[in-house]
């Protein structure tokens, strides 16, 4: 695959020490949707700030469509659509204005037709003629959008995109990045929702603190995005886990008073049932039980405690 964008050894420590992207190798593929996927203040910002042109570099290198971010800025940013977290644009300007503006600020000459083609995309037609300042949170965030296509760059870089948008917008939002990599267009999106991932990316790369701590193919990641946690709470407390129940791979919690089984929620068989019965033929009665997907916290500290050989 002809790769779009080249990071080499990407490195951001700023004035205060604090070192906020540790050395950063990674490549992405012309057409490609590739998800960064980390909890705040994990560097995903940090990092798409840098190949943006907004955050300087400590270290490394970043090539975009050909062009050093640094010795040839004028045109890496040519090539690049960027919609921040940040809802920042003028209150008191129309739709169809405030886009139009961003297109003459890449020097593009005026083209209604692109324009119109662009707000119908986002469902932003019939608001053309308002005010920012009138619209929804959710709206807002698809004149973002506009605004960021109104050059029509060959990368789009989304920072959260639904952050505040509701069901319906999202799912709207979805169809459109799918449609623009149709177009041969580079999505490269930063989220912490595994859904939005899983709809969407090609690719998924996991950042924490700072650290890219794995690239995989989607399908390979949401395989690991897939387990899930049956808590039981016992009638009375265990001393240790029955070697009769061994196969299940429980872990006892609350000085006893709990055991913990991770499952895989997408398998044929998930094992509750014929744990629930050894159980009982064991004698081990239990008040409660309770599932819950495991949280993209867990999975880093899981990835980054097998990455070090801890």
């Amino acid at each position: 695959m002809d790769q779009i964008i080249r990071i080499a050894g990407l490195t951001k420590i700023y004035d205060s020490g604090h070192q906020a992207l540790k050395p950063v190798d990674l490549e992405i593929g012309r057409g490609e949707i590739f998800a960064l996927l980390g909890p705040n203040g994990a560097g995903k910002t940090t990092m798409i700030s840098i190949i943006c042109g907004i955050v300087r570099p400590s270290a490394g290198t970043v090539t975009v469509d050909g062009h050093d971010i640094i010795t040839d800025y004028r045109e890496s940013r040519r090539a690049i659509g960027l919609v921040p977290q940040e809802l920042t644009t003028d209150q008191f300007e129309t739709v169809w204005d405030t886009v139009s503006f961003s297109r003459g600020l890449f020097g593009k000459p005026r083209d209604a037709a692109l324009i119109e083609r662009i707000l119908k995309q986002l469902s932003l037609w019939d608001k053309r003629d308002t005010k920012i300042k009138e619209l929804s949170g959710g709206m807002k965030r698809r004149v973002m959008i506009a605004k960021a296509l109104s050059h029509e760059p060959r990368i789009l870089f989304l920072d959260e995109p639904t952050a505040g948008v509701d069901v319906e917008l999202r799912r709207g939002m979805w169809q459109m990045v799918r449609e623009l990599r149709e177009q041969g267009v580079t999505v490269i999106l930063t989220t912490h929702y595994i859904e939005e991932a899983e709809e969407m990316a090609d690719r998924v790369g996991v950042i924490s603190r700072g650290e890219l701590i794995l690239v995989e193919d989607k399908h390979a990641l949401m395989a690991k995005l897939g387990k899930r946690e049956l808590t039981l709470s016992l009638a009375e407390p265990l001393s240790a886990i029955p070697p009769e129940l061994a196969e299940w791979q429980l872990e006892l919690r609350d000085e006893g008073n709990q055991l913990l089984y991770t499952f895989d929620a997408k398998a044929e068989r998930t094992g509750i049932a014929s744990l629930i019965k050894r159980m009982t033929d064991l004698g081990i009665g239990f008040k409660d039980l309770a599932t819950r997907q495991s949280s993209l916290e867990d999975i880093f500290v899981n990835l980054v405690h097998e990455g070090r050989g801890a």
